[in-house]
């Protein structure tokens, strides 16, 4: 009756017309991020933070979650049409939706995306409702041995799980954390790696380095790399789906939301092991002329499955982010920043000192996945139009939107300087395939996992033992020694194993 009261009281909140409002726009905003091929929720948030400094918090973060999952949503438009997925979540969407797009039948898998979208969001919404306020509970009775080895847990998944290469995701890790120790030192107030530069005392601001590696990053990278590739579209049939596609689909939809939602609720790394599994599971059980459909003409399944997935995943990701402030994803990470930008760390005590701020969030939740089916049903075609946009002009104005907004924060130059660094040094890490979010990472959570150490060091009276004394953190220690070697494990026997075959 608590969760039922306090989600009552958010609903108040949310409703209220300025946050609608924002709402609104968020969700409409994220859909047009995600149809745009090439600018993802992150980038949108990352350019969006400076101008939202002095908006009220709560409506702050209801825009930015109608962002973050509007664009889930919208990404899978140009998957379907372009075959170009927005996020890496929309590649397996990607795979069907564009073989039945070229069948003549684009209208039904951008339907079925929709829908199993607003089915699995609802649902991982409710666990989230459901859930959330326990999993803060047993947070609160951790200790800093047992935090610390959290964000350890954090930094290995995000490393390891982004990426084609876990040397390359813990190298851009280590990048973070140097970055996150900039500055003066928590206890001692002694300056760290400023190099004599006075503007770096305060340490690098988050917002700087989410703008410089998303926004400014995305836009060079274009211009250097993509800004000649043609795309073709496939043409729109009727947003509908047949007695038949509705049979196929709603199995795949309610599947697709089991495998996503526990992905989310983990801090295991981003939707691409959720959207893939589902589809592997799709194709297993589809028979005769459907699984036919595979790979062919395209499966309805192939679509609604991960679609479905894809969104439980980004939705369920609110539990550890809210109760634990661990981000599992790019966006999650940047979101973080934004809380930190108010001055407020999300955590187990979120749900006490910031009860109003997470209960409205949660209800807008429920609100933004209402108006997304709204949105993307009826006005799909509208969307479309969006990628008429010229190229060259969007991402000028991308560009100029991010510098002026990075300059808007202090009105300095070195904070120019330094956003274009970090923008160029985002050009070679994705150039040579290093993941941005592990940098964010490393940088929000390094601070904190610093002080955490100290404290629980203090606590053992300068012994290490005090991590294997305590079952929690003994077994978290498991959990990272697990995460570190059994990707290896499994990948030695598989080879073995093709050794003997061979």
């Amino acid at each position: 009756m608590d969760i039922l009261g306090a989600l009552l009281h958010g609903f108040a909140v949310a409703i209220t017309p300025a946050n609608l409002l924002w709402a609104l726009v968020g969700c409409a905003l994220g859909t047009a991020v995600g149809v745009l091929p090439g600018i993802g929720p992150a980038v949108a948030v990352a350019m969006l933070l400076p101008i939202t400094a002095k908006v009220d918090i709560t409506s702050s973060m209801i825009f930015f979650s109608g962002i973050y999952y509007g664009a889930m949503y919208g990404g899978s438009t140009t998957s379907i049409l372009l075959n170009t997925p927005g996020e890496t979540a929309s590649m397996v969407t990607a795979m069907e939706g564009n073989k039945m797009a070229k069948s003549g039948r684009a209208g039904a898998a951008l339907a079925t995306a929709a829908i199993g979208s607003f089915v699995a969001g609802t649902i991982a919404t409710v666990i989230v409702t459901l859930f959330a306020p326990y999993v803060a509970d047993v947070a609160v009775r951790l200790g800093p041995p047992e935090y610390f080895l959290l964000m350890v847990l954090a930094f290995t998944t995000v490393s390891a799980v982004l990426g084609q290469s876990t040397l390359r995701g813990m190298t851009s890790l280590f990048l973070g954390l140097a970055i996150g120790l900039v500055g003066l030192d928590q206890i001692s107030g002694q300056a760290r790696y400023t190099f004599g530069v006075p503007e770096l005392l305060d340490g690098i601001e988050i917002v700087l380095v989410a703008v410089g590696l998303f926004a400014v990053a995305e836009v060079l990278y274009f211009a250097l790399y993509e800004g000649r590739e043609k795309e073709t579209r496939n043409t729109m049939s009727r947003v509908s789906m047949t007695g038949r596609d509705w049979k196929r689909s709603i199995p795949a939809w309610l599947r697709g939301a089991a495998i996503g939602t526990p992905f989310g609720c983990i801090p295991a790394g981003g939707t691409e092991i959720p959207t893939f599994l589902s589809y592997a599971v799709e194709k297993k059980l589809a028979k005769g002329q459907d699984r036919a459909e595979f790979g062919s003409t395209g499966a309805i399944e192939g679509v609604a499955g991960p679609e479905a997935a894809n969104n439980a995943t980004v939705t369920a990701a609110m539990i550890p982010l809210l109760t634990l402030g661990l981000p599992t994803s790019n966006t999650t990470a940047i979101l973080l920043g934004a809380f930190q930008n108010y001055g407020i760390q999300p955590g187990p005590q979120l749900f006490t000192t910031s009860a109003a701020l997470v209960w409205a969030l949660i209800a807008s939740l429920y609100i933004g996945n209402v108006m997304l089916l709204i949105l993307n049903l009826p006005l799909v075609r509208l969307w479309v139009q969006l990628l008429r946009i010229p190229k060259p002009q969007l991402y000028a104005g991308i560009l100029i939107f991010a510098t002026v907004g990075a300059y808007g924060m202090r009105q300095s130059a070195f904070d120019l300087v330094l956003l274009w660094g970090i923008g160029l040094l985002g050009v070679l890490m994705r150039r040579f395939d290093f993941p941005t979010a592990p940098v964010v990472v490393g940088m929000i959570l390094g601070p904190l996992a610093e002080a955490q150490l100290r404290n629980a060091v203090s606590i053992g009276e300068g012994s290490a033992a005090v991590f294997v004394q305590r079952p929690m953190s003994l077994a978290l220690l498991a959990v990272i020694v697990l995460v570190l070697v059994l990707p290896r494990l499994v990948k030695l026997l598989s080879t073995r194993r093709r050794a003997a075959a061979a």
